[in-house]
């Protein structure tokens, strides 16, 4: 009786073992793999940009002016930077300022949000927000500074019977002096917005400061042309295909059972 109470002890523990080291060489892992980064569009520098403005339609030139350079965005992949345009919901006191890329007659991909509250007469909160398939989740560059309230294009967002901002352009229609140019590599891109960058009136955060902006009616637009990236650090990165990865777990050792004498 002893003696099938230990074989049946033997018989289990060989089972166990043989259907770990099966399914230890059959698990397989998907990773994402390591792309490097490309530099598109920076948002500290257009925070610093959109400080300096008198009001949006000014921004929005400036934001896609080749001479600055700050937009280096080419979200098609044809080797040219994608005109950014600017458009506006409001809500009682808080305004979004959405950027949007034009990438076809019907190809739009909201690119950033730049959203503002009034919460008294000298405290407004402001923030730009990467799109989340562009920067990740939870990507905001928010003022370092305080007195937002007396920026220049801040007070023409709070001016008497103010209109949202709705940008002229469209698909081909850009303004005259606007041509497509060639979009450059990470080694120039950061050189260029060093000046913008180097003032340090924007910091990178993970919190949003802006409570209100759920009251605005916004939905995000993103083009069929652009998928999803993995964000691994400052500025934007193709998409990449899943690599696979084979894990291959130690067997446990065969149990040693003791014989009675």
């Amino acid at each position: 009786m002893r003696r099938q109470k230990l074989g049946s002890v033997v018989m289990m523990f060989a089972l166990m073992w043989f259907a770990s080291s099966t399914s230890a060489q059959e698990e397989v892992k998907i990773t994402a793999a390591e792309t490097k980064i490309e530099e598109g569009l920076d948002l500290q520098a257009v925070s610093e940009l959109f400080k300096d403005a008198e009001n949006l339609e000014a921004f929005e030139l400036s934001l896609n002016d080749p001479e600055l350079g700050i937009n280096n965005l080419d979200l098609d992949d044809n080797g040219e930077v994608d005109f950014i345009r600017v458009v506006e919901e409001v809500s009682d006191d808080t305004h979004v300022i959405i950027l949007q890329a034009l990438l076809g007659e019907e190809e739009i991909q909201d690119v950033a949000t730049i959203e503002v509250e009034k919460r008294g007469e000298d405290e407004v909160n402001l923030q730009v927000h990467g799109n989340e398939d562009l920067y990740g989740s939870d990507y905001y560059v928010a003022p370092s500074v305080v007195h937002v309230h007396t920026w220049p294009i801040v007070r023409w967002l709070y001016r008497p019977a103010y209109r949202p901002y709705r940008s002229v352009y469209r698909w081909g229609y850009y303004p005259r002096r606007w041509r497509p140019y060639r979009r450059v590599t990470v080694t120039v891109y950061r050189p260029r917005i060093s000046r913008w960058v180097g003032r340090k009136h924007f910091v990178v955060t993970r919190k949003s400061r802006v409570h209100t902006v759920r009251r605005v009616k916004y939905k995000p637009r993103s083009s069929v042309k652009v998928k999803r990236v993995r964000r691994i650090g400052p500025g934007v990165q193709k998409p990449v295909k899943p690599k696979r990865v084979t894990r291959v777990v130690p067997a446990p050792r065969k149990p040693v059972v003791k014989k009675k004498k």
